[in-house]
Protein backbone atom coordinates (compact mmCIF):
# COMPACT_ATOMS: atom_id res chain seq x y z
CA UNK A 1 0.00 0.00 0.00
CA UNK A 2 2.79 2.41 0.89
CA UNK A 3 4.33 2.35 -2.59
CA UNK A 4 1.15 2.92 -4.60
CA UNK A 5 -0.01 5.61 -2.14
CA UNK A 6 3.35 7.35 -2.48
CA UNK A 7 2.96 7.33 -6.25
CA UNK A 8 -0.53 8.76 -6.07
CA UNK A 9 0.47 11.55 -3.69
CA UNK A 10 3.43 12.44 -5.92
CA UNK A 11 1.16 12.79 -8.94
CA UNK A 12 -1.67 14.79 -7.34
CA UNK A 13 0.77 17.42 -6.08
CA UNK A 14 1.29 18.46 -9.71
CA UNK A 15 -1.35 20.86 -11.03
CA UNK A 16 -2.57 19.57 -14.41
CA UNK A 17 -5.87 21.43 -14.73
CA UNK A 18 -7.01 21.64 -18.36
CA UNK A 19 -8.87 24.57 -19.92
CA UNK A 20 -12.07 24.00 -21.87
CA UNK A 21 -11.90 27.50 -23.35
CA UNK A 22 -8.68 26.63 -25.22
CA UNK A 23 -9.63 24.69 -28.35
CA UNK A 24 -6.86 25.58 -30.80
CA UNK A 25 -4.05 23.53 -29.26
CA UNK A 26 -3.33 20.32 -27.36
CA UNK A 27 -2.57 20.28 -24.52
CA UNK A 28 -4.84 23.13 -23.53
CA UNK A 29 -2.56 24.05 -20.60
CA UNK A 30 1.22 23.94 -20.26
CA UNK A 31 1.05 22.50 -16.73
CA UNK A 32 0.12 19.09 -18.15
CA UNK A 33 3.68 18.79 -19.45
CA UNK A 34 4.98 18.75 -15.85
CA UNK A 35 3.33 15.42 -15.05
CA UNK A 36 4.07 14.03 -18.52
CA UNK A 37 7.80 14.62 -18.09
CA UNK A 38 7.79 13.10 -14.60
CA UNK A 39 6.06 9.98 -15.92
CA UNK A 40 8.41 9.82 -18.88
CA UNK A 41 11.33 9.65 -16.46
CA UNK A 42 9.66 6.96 -14.36
CA UNK A 43 8.96 4.83 -17.44
CA UNK A 44 12.63 5.08 -18.42
CA UNK A 45 13.67 4.04 -14.92
CA UNK A 46 11.44 0.97 -15.25
CA UNK A 47 13.19 0.09 -18.51
CA UNK A 48 10.20 0.29 -20.86
CA UNK A 49 10.82 0.61 -24.57
CA UNK A 50 9.53 2.84 -27.40
CA UNK A 51 8.94 5.68 -24.93
CA UNK A 52 7.60 8.72 -26.75
CA UNK A 53 6.32 12.05 -25.48
CA UNK A 54 5.04 13.77 -28.60
CA UNK A 55 4.41 17.43 -29.37
CA UNK A 56 0.80 17.19 -28.17
CA UNK A 57 1.72 15.71 -24.77
CA UNK A 58 0.73 12.10 -25.45
CA UNK A 59 3.09 9.80 -23.55
CA UNK A 60 3.29 6.19 -24.78
CA UNK A 61 5.54 3.25 -23.94
CA UNK A 62 5.86 -0.51 -24.44
CA UNK A 63 6.71 -3.39 -22.14
CA UNK A 64 7.82 -6.17 -24.52
CA UNK A 65 6.45 -9.68 -24.23
CA UNK A 66 8.47 -12.23 -22.25
CA UNK A 67 6.83 -15.25 -23.89
CA UNK A 68 6.73 -16.79 -27.35
CA UNK A 69 2.97 -17.28 -27.20
CA UNK A 70 0.91 -15.44 -29.80
CA UNK A 71 -1.01 -13.03 -27.63
CA UNK A 72 -2.99 -9.82 -28.20
CA UNK A 73 -1.25 -6.53 -27.49
CA UNK A 74 -3.03 -5.10 -24.43
CA UNK A 75 -2.96 -1.40 -23.52
CA UNK A 76 -3.90 0.57 -20.42
CA UNK A 77 -4.62 4.30 -20.53
CA UNK A 78 -5.24 7.13 -18.09
CA UNK A 79 -5.49 10.88 -18.54
CA UNK A 80 -3.15 13.38 -16.94
CA UNK A 81 -5.37 16.47 -16.80
CA UNK A 82 -7.76 17.34 -14.00
CA UNK A 83 -11.12 19.02 -14.38
CA UNK A 84 -11.42 22.75 -15.15
CA UNK A 85 -14.49 22.77 -12.90
CA UNK A 86 -12.50 23.40 -9.72
CA UNK A 87 -9.11 24.54 -8.46
CA UNK A 88 -6.36 22.00 -9.19
CA UNK A 89 -3.40 23.90 -7.74
CA UNK A 90 -1.80 23.54 -4.31
CA UNK A 91 -3.39 20.17 -3.62
CA UNK A 92 -2.86 19.25 0.04
CA UNK A 93 -4.11 15.70 0.57
CA UNK A 94 -5.27 14.45 3.96
CA UNK A 95 -4.57 10.78 4.77
CA UNK A 96 -7.19 9.19 7.02
CA UNK A 97 -6.05 5.79 8.28
CA UNK A 98 -8.60 3.32 9.63
CA UNK A 99 -11.50 5.65 8.84
CA UNK A 100 -14.05 5.52 11.70
CA UNK A 101 -17.19 6.44 9.73
CA UNK A 102 -17.44 9.98 11.06
CA UNK A 103 -17.15 13.45 9.60
CA UNK A 104 -13.81 14.50 8.13
CA UNK A 105 -13.04 18.23 8.65
CA UNK A 106 -12.05 20.23 5.56
CA UNK A 107 -10.53 23.70 5.40
CA UNK A 108 -12.28 25.15 2.36
CA UNK A 109 -14.66 27.23 4.47
CA UNK A 110 -15.90 27.38 8.03
CA UNK A 111 -17.75 24.23 9.06
CA UNK A 112 -16.90 22.36 5.85
CA UNK A 113 -16.82 18.56 6.34
CA UNK A 114 -16.79 15.40 4.27
CA UNK A 115 -19.74 13.70 5.89
CA UNK A 116 -21.53 10.34 5.42
CA UNK A 117 -24.77 12.26 5.90
CA UNK A 118 -24.20 13.86 2.50
CA UNK A 119 -22.07 11.05 1.02
CA UNK A 120 -23.37 7.77 2.51
CA UNK A 121 -20.89 5.67 0.47
CA UNK A 122 -18.30 6.71 3.04
CA UNK A 123 -19.83 4.23 5.48
CA UNK A 124 -18.71 1.40 3.19
CA UNK A 125 -15.10 2.28 3.95
CA UNK A 126 -14.89 2.04 7.74
CA UNK A 127 -11.44 0.76 8.64
CA UNK A 128 -10.01 1.67 5.24
CA UNK A 129 -7.39 4.28 4.37
CA UNK A 130 -8.85 7.36 2.68
CA UNK A 131 -7.13 10.25 0.94
CA UNK A 132 -9.22 13.43 0.88
CA UNK A 133 -8.71 17.02 -0.18
CA UNK A 134 -8.27 19.74 2.42
CA UNK A 135 -11.34 21.46 0.95
CA UNK A 136 -9.49 24.10 -1.06
CA UNK A 137 -8.99 22.08 -4.25
CA UNK A 138 -10.03 18.91 -5.98
CA UNK A 139 -7.88 15.85 -5.28
CA UNK A 140 -7.09 14.66 -8.79
CA UNK A 141 -7.94 10.98 -8.41
CA UNK A 142 -9.64 11.57 -11.75
CA UNK A 143 -7.40 10.31 -13.21
CA UNK A 144 -4.12 10.28 -11.33
CA UNK A 145 -5.40 7.26 -9.43
CA UNK A 146 -5.62 5.50 -12.81
CA UNK A 147 -2.04 6.55 -13.59
CA UNK A 148 -0.85 5.27 -10.21
CA UNK A 149 -2.59 1.91 -10.72
CA UNK A 150 -1.03 1.44 -14.17
CA UNK A 151 2.44 2.45 -13.03
CA UNK A 152 2.20 0.15 -10.02
CA UNK A 153 1.22 -2.78 -12.26
CA UNK A 154 4.09 -2.02 -14.65
CA UNK A 155 6.56 -1.93 -11.77
CA UNK A 156 5.31 -5.34 -10.64
CA UNK A 157 5.73 -6.84 -14.11
CA UNK A 158 9.25 -5.44 -14.43
CA UNK A 159 10.28 -6.69 -10.97
CA UNK A 160 8.72 -10.14 -11.46
CA UNK A 161 10.05 -11.50 -14.76
CA UNK A 162 8.53 -14.89 -13.90
CA UNK A 163 5.07 -13.31 -14.55
CA UNK A 164 4.42 -14.40 -18.13
CA UNK A 165 2.83 -11.77 -20.37
CA UNK A 166 2.45 -10.59 -23.92
CA UNK A 167 3.25 -7.10 -25.15
CA UNK A 168 1.77 -4.45 -22.85
CA UNK A 169 1.41 -0.83 -23.93
CA UNK A 170 0.55 2.24 -21.89
CA UNK A 171 -0.60 5.73 -22.79
CA UNK A 172 -1.02 8.79 -20.59
CA UNK A 173 -3.07 11.40 -22.37
CA UNK A 174 -3.95 15.14 -22.11
CA UNK A 175 -7.23 17.03 -22.17
CA UNK A 176 -9.69 14.25 -21.42
CA UNK A 177 -11.76 16.61 -19.29
CA UNK A 178 -12.24 19.02 -22.20
CA UNK A 179 -13.23 16.17 -24.57
CA UNK A 180 -10.62 17.38 -27.07
CA UNK A 181 -7.44 15.44 -26.36
CA UNK A 182 -8.05 11.92 -27.59
CA UNK A 183 -9.10 13.15 -31.05
CA UNK A 184 -5.38 13.57 -31.75
CA UNK A 185 -4.35 10.09 -30.58
CA UNK A 186 -2.86 7.90 -33.32
CA UNK A 187 -4.46 4.50 -32.69
CA UNK A 188 -2.77 2.82 -35.66
CA UNK A 189 0.71 3.94 -34.61
CA UNK A 190 0.01 2.90 -31.01
CA UNK A 191 -0.45 -0.66 -32.21
CA UNK A 192 -2.64 -2.22 -29.50
CA UNK A 193 -5.33 -4.83 -30.15
CA UNK A 194 -7.48 -3.98 -27.14
CA UNK A 195 -7.29 -1.51 -24.29
CA UNK A 196 -8.73 -0.36 -20.98
CA UNK A 197 -8.99 3.12 -19.53
CA UNK A 198 -8.58 3.14 -15.73
CA UNK A 199 -10.86 6.08 -15.07
CA UNK A 200 -13.85 4.76 -13.13
CA UNK A 201 -14.74 5.20 -9.48
CA UNK A 202 -15.82 2.71 -6.86
CA UNK A 203 -14.51 -0.82 -6.64
CA UNK A 204 -15.93 -3.16 -9.25
CA UNK A 205 -16.99 -0.54 -11.79
CA UNK A 206 -16.68 -1.97 -15.27
CA UNK A 207 -18.12 0.43 -17.79
CA UNK A 208 -18.81 -0.29 -21.43
CA UNK A 209 -21.78 1.97 -22.12
CA UNK A 210 -21.78 5.76 -22.26
CA UNK A 211 -23.94 8.60 -23.49
CA UNK A 212 -24.25 9.65 -27.07
CA UNK A 213 -23.36 13.31 -26.76
CA UNK A 214 -23.63 16.65 -28.51
CA UNK A 215 -23.39 20.31 -27.62
CA UNK A 216 -25.97 22.72 -28.95
CA UNK A 217 -24.91 26.38 -29.10
CA UNK A 218 -28.07 28.48 -29.15
CA UNK A 219 -27.85 32.22 -29.88
CA UNK A 220 -30.83 34.51 -29.52
CA UNK A 221 -30.59 37.78 -31.45
CA UNK A 222 -32.55 40.85 -30.39
CA UNK A 223 -33.02 44.47 -31.35
CA UNK A 224 -31.95 47.03 -28.79
CA UNK A 225 -33.63 50.46 -28.71
CA UNK A 226 -34.26 52.93 -25.95
CA UNK A 227 -36.98 51.48 -23.69
CA UNK A 228 -38.88 54.75 -23.93
CA UNK A 229 -39.32 54.16 -27.65
CA UNK A 230 -39.50 50.36 -27.55
CA UNK A 231 -43.13 49.67 -28.44
CA UNK A 232 -43.41 47.35 -31.46
CA UNK A 233 -39.68 47.78 -32.10
CA UNK A 234 -37.59 46.25 -29.32
CA UNK A 235 -36.83 42.51 -29.41
CA UNK A 236 -35.30 41.35 -26.12
CA UNK A 237 -32.84 38.54 -26.84
CA UNK A 238 -32.87 37.36 -23.22
CA UNK A 239 -36.63 36.86 -23.25
CA UNK A 240 -36.41 35.15 -26.63
CA UNK A 241 -33.87 32.74 -25.14
CA UNK A 242 -36.04 32.07 -22.09
CA UNK A 243 -38.98 31.29 -24.37
CA UNK A 244 -36.83 28.91 -26.42
CA UNK A 245 -35.71 27.15 -23.24
CA UNK A 246 -39.34 26.70 -22.17
CA UNK A 247 -39.98 24.61 -25.31
CA UNK A 248 -37.64 21.84 -24.08
CA UNK A 249 -39.14 19.20 -21.74
CA UNK A 250 -38.63 20.04 -18.07
CA UNK A 251 -38.79 16.39 -17.01
CA UNK A 252 -35.75 15.65 -19.17
CA UNK A 253 -33.35 17.90 -17.31
CA UNK A 254 -30.40 16.25 -15.50
CA UNK A 255 -31.88 16.86 -12.06
CA UNK A 256 -34.88 14.71 -13.01
CA UNK A 257 -33.12 11.80 -14.75
CA UNK A 258 -31.00 8.77 -13.86
CA UNK A 259 -29.67 5.48 -15.26
CA UNK A 260 -30.10 5.34 -19.03
CA UNK A 261 -32.42 8.36 -19.13
CA UNK A 262 -31.05 11.14 -21.30
CA UNK A 263 -31.37 14.87 -20.80
CA UNK A 264 -31.19 18.42 -22.13
CA UNK A 265 -28.84 20.38 -19.88
CA UNK A 266 -28.48 24.16 -20.06
CA UNK A 267 -24.80 24.06 -19.21
CA UNK A 268 -23.73 27.69 -19.45
CA UNK A 269 -24.86 31.11 -20.71
CA UNK A 270 -23.05 34.24 -21.79
CA UNK A 271 -23.66 37.48 -19.97
CA UNK A 272 -26.78 38.36 -21.90
CA UNK A 273 -28.13 41.65 -23.19
CA UNK A 274 -31.17 42.85 -25.09
CA UNK A 275 -29.09 42.55 -28.25
CA UNK A 276 -27.76 39.00 -27.87
CA UNK A 277 -27.42 36.02 -25.54
CA UNK A 278 -25.92 32.59 -26.08
CA UNK A 279 -26.52 29.38 -24.16
CA UNK A 280 -24.83 26.01 -24.49
CA UNK A 281 -26.85 22.83 -24.04
CA UNK A 282 -25.49 19.36 -23.42
CA UNK A 283 -27.64 16.78 -25.19
CA UNK A 284 -27.24 13.22 -23.87
CA UNK A 285 -28.84 9.80 -24.32
CA UNK A 286 -27.62 6.20 -24.26
CA UNK A 287 -30.17 5.17 -26.88
CA UNK A 288 -29.08 6.29 -30.36
CA UNK A 289 -32.67 6.85 -31.60
CA UNK A 290 -33.65 8.87 -28.54
CA UNK A 291 -30.46 10.90 -28.91
CA UNK A 292 -31.43 11.82 -32.48
CA UNK A 293 -34.90 12.74 -31.24
CA UNK A 294 -33.33 15.19 -28.79
CA UNK A 295 -31.37 16.83 -31.58
CA UNK A 296 -34.55 17.01 -33.67
CA UNK A 297 -36.40 18.59 -30.75
CA UNK A 298 -33.81 21.37 -30.48
CA UNK A 299 -33.89 21.93 -34.25
CA UNK A 300 -37.70 22.07 -34.22
CA UNK A 301 -37.69 24.57 -31.34
CA UNK A 302 -35.28 26.81 -33.28
CA UNK A 303 -37.50 26.59 -36.37
CA UNK A 304 -40.61 27.44 -34.32
CA UNK A 305 -38.97 30.53 -32.80
CA UNK A 306 -37.81 31.77 -36.19
CA UNK A 307 -41.28 31.35 -37.67
CA UNK A 308 -42.71 33.32 -34.77
CA UNK A 309 -40.16 36.15 -34.60
CA UNK A 310 -38.45 36.13 -37.99
CA UNK A 311 -35.70 34.13 -39.65
CA UNK A 312 -32.37 34.36 -37.85
CA UNK A 313 -33.81 35.34 -34.47
CA UNK A 314 -32.50 32.09 -32.99
CA UNK A 315 -29.50 30.26 -34.46
CA UNK A 316 -28.11 26.81 -33.72
CA UNK A 317 -24.61 25.42 -34.01
CA UNK A 318 -24.47 21.68 -33.25
CA UNK A 319 -21.29 19.89 -32.23
CA UNK A 320 -21.55 16.10 -32.05
CA UNK A 321 -19.03 14.89 -29.46
CA UNK A 322 -19.02 11.12 -28.95
CA UNK A 323 -21.15 7.99 -29.28
CA UNK A 324 -22.09 5.04 -27.08
CA UNK A 325 -19.16 2.62 -27.22
CA UNK A 326 -21.34 -0.43 -26.53
CA UNK A 327 -22.27 -0.58 -30.22
CA UNK A 328 -18.67 -1.33 -31.21
CA UNK A 329 -17.75 -3.39 -28.15
CA UNK A 330 -20.47 -5.99 -28.58
CA UNK A 331 -18.69 -7.82 -31.47
CA UNK A 332 -15.54 -8.13 -29.28
CA UNK A 333 -17.26 -8.53 -25.94
CA UNK A 334 -14.48 -10.75 -24.60
CA UNK A 335 -12.74 -7.47 -23.73
CA UNK A 336 -15.50 -6.84 -21.18
CA UNK A 337 -15.90 -10.47 -20.09
CA UNK A 338 -12.21 -10.96 -19.34
CA UNK A 339 -12.18 -7.87 -17.13
CA UNK A 340 -15.28 -9.09 -15.29
CA UNK A 341 -13.66 -12.51 -14.82
CA UNK A 342 -10.51 -10.84 -13.51
CA UNK A 343 -12.53 -9.03 -10.86
CA UNK A 344 -14.41 -12.15 -9.81
CA UNK A 345 -11.18 -14.12 -9.41
CA UNK A 346 -9.97 -11.37 -7.09
CA UNK A 347 -13.18 -11.49 -5.05
CA UNK A 348 -14.53 -8.26 -6.53
CA UNK A 349 -18.12 -8.06 -7.77
CA UNK A 350 -18.28 -6.37 -11.20
CA UNK A 351 -20.65 -3.40 -11.39
CA UNK A 352 -21.69 -2.56 -14.95
CA UNK A 353 -23.57 0.71 -14.83
CA UNK A 354 -23.96 2.93 -17.90
CA UNK A 355 -21.72 5.98 -17.74
CA UNK A 356 -23.77 9.15 -17.45
CA UNK A 357 -21.05 11.02 -19.26
CA UNK A 358 -18.28 10.33 -21.71
CA UNK A 359 -14.94 8.59 -21.74
CA UNK A 360 -11.85 8.56 -23.91
CA UNK A 361 -12.63 4.88 -24.37
CA UNK A 362 -15.70 5.74 -26.42
CA UNK A 363 -13.69 7.67 -28.99
CA UNK A 364 -10.92 5.07 -29.00
CA UNK A 365 -13.47 2.30 -29.56
CA UNK A 366 -14.84 4.12 -32.61
CA UNK A 367 -11.29 4.63 -33.84
CA UNK A 368 -10.85 0.85 -33.88
CA UNK A 369 -9.37 0.20 -30.42
CA UNK A 370 -11.97 -1.49 -28.15
CA UNK A 371 -11.60 0.29 -24.79
CA UNK A 372 -13.95 -0.26 -21.84
CA UNK A 373 -13.32 1.47 -18.52
CA UNK A 374 -12.06 0.11 -15.17
CA UNK A 375 -12.38 1.51 -11.63
CA UNK A 376 -9.61 3.42 -9.84
CA UNK A 377 -10.99 3.98 -6.33
CA UNK A 378 -11.93 7.65 -6.52
CA UNK A 379 -15.21 9.27 -5.44
CA UNK A 380 -16.87 12.70 -5.83
CA UNK A 381 -14.71 13.75 -8.76
CA UNK A 382 -14.34 17.39 -9.92
CA UNK A 383 -14.74 19.10 -6.58
CA UNK A 384 -13.48 19.69 -3.03
CA UNK A 385 -15.30 16.64 -1.60
CA UNK A 386 -13.28 14.24 -3.75
CA UNK A 387 -11.66 11.30 -1.96
CA UNK A 388 -9.80 8.07 -2.75
CA UNK A 389 -9.98 4.64 -1.08
CA UNK A 390 -6.39 3.38 -1.09
CA UNK A 391 -7.33 -0.31 -0.80
CA UNK A 392 -9.51 0.06 -3.92
CA UNK A 393 -6.61 1.72 -5.75
CA UNK A 394 -4.48 -1.32 -4.85
CA UNK A 395 -7.18 -3.60 -6.25
CA UNK A 396 -7.28 -1.59 -9.48
CA UNK A 397 -3.60 -2.46 -9.98
CA UNK A 398 -4.33 -6.12 -9.22
CA UNK A 399 -7.15 -6.17 -11.78
CA UNK A 400 -4.75 -4.89 -14.45
CA UNK A 401 -2.35 -7.72 -13.67
CA UNK A 402 -5.13 -10.31 -13.59
CA UNK A 403 -6.43 -9.19 -17.01
CA UNK A 404 -2.93 -9.64 -18.43
CA UNK A 405 -2.68 -13.06 -16.80
CA UNK A 406 -6.05 -14.22 -18.14
CA UNK A 407 -5.20 -13.19 -21.71
CA UNK A 408 -1.83 -14.94 -21.39
CA UNK A 409 -3.46 -18.20 -20.32
CA UNK A 410 -6.59 -17.90 -22.50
Amino acid sequence: MAEILERFLRYVKINTRSDEEVTDRTPSTDVQWDLARLLEGELRELGLQDIELNEQCFLTATLPANTDKELPVIAFLAHMDTSPDYNGANVNPQIIEKYDGGEIPLKGKEGMVLSPKLFPDLLNYKGKTLVTTDGTSLLGADDKAGIAAIMDALAYLVNHPEFEHGTVKVAFTPDEETSNGIDHFDVKKFGADLAYTVDGGREGEMEYENFNAARAFITAHGKSVHPGDAKNVMVNAMLIFFEFNSLLPIEQRPEHTEGREGFYHLWKMTEGSVEEVEGVYLLRDHDADKFEQKINMVEDAVEFMNKKYGEGTVTLKLNRQYRNMREVLEPVFHVVEIAQQAMRELGITPISNPIRGGTDGARLSYKGLPTPNLFNGGHNFHGPYEYLVVETLENASKVILKIIELYTNK
